[in-house]
């Protein structure tokens, strides 16, 4: 089962498997998309952030990454790992232990290193059955999840309006310069910024 839910509950979700993994002996990697910094990421930087965390949670390394790591340390300029080598080994270590990924805002990922990350990830699926994925984004890319991963099971969270209003007037009394904000505005941004929330 994937899970492609809002970006809202993402940190509790992962905090939930997080506490978990400890008791039960898995792992869980994750990898949260930034808008700013999505020019800088390819498919192969992600692929090995959650290798790395996947393989830091082993009792032991595999042989096959120690030897692909010592490789890459001998290439001139210290190449790293291509993105094939990074999703075999992924797939090896998915497959040794029970494996939770969990890809915060996908839809802040360029579009091209998306469609690679979501055929590394159902490539790791199939040979690594017990691994599950929980994928958060807006609703436009449902499609391209569910063309590229199967089975997956959709949650959709729409934010309610008391709860943003809630929550805007806790932030707004967690203010540093209350002084510079006279009831008119605040009473503005509670009013304007509910309405103009979109479905995320």
């Amino acid at each position: 089962m994937q899970v492609l839910t809002s970006c809202g509950v993402s940190s509790l979700v992962i905090d939930r498997l997080c506490d978990q993994a400890r008791s039960r002996g898995v792992a869980v990697a994750c990898f949260y998309f930034d808008f700013a910094a999505q020019k800088e990421l390819s498919s192969a930087s992600m692929l090995g952030a959650l290798l790395k965390q996947v393989v830091s949670g082993l009792e032991e390394m595999p042989e096959e990454i120690a030897q692909a790591y010592e490789e890459h340390r001998m290439v001139i300029d210290g190449r790293g790992p291509q993105l094939a080598d990074i999703l075999k080994m992924l797939q090896t270590t998915s497959s040794r232990k029970r494996t939770f990924i969990c890809i915060d805002a996908l839809d802040e990922c360029v579009a091209r290193y998306r469609v690679k990350l979501l055929d590394s990830l159902s490539q790791v699926l199939r040979r690594s059955p017990g691994t599950r994925v929980f994928v958060t984004g807006r609703p436009h890319i449902r499609f391209e999840v569910a063309k590229r991963l199967s089975g997956i099971m959709t949650v959709r969270i729409t934010p309610r309006r008391p709860d943003i209003i809630s929550y805007l007037q806790t932030r707004l009394g967690e203010d540093t310069t209350p002084e510079a904000m006279d009831s008119s505005l605040k009473a503005d941004i509670l009013k304007k910024i509910p309405e103009s929330i979109s479905e995320m």
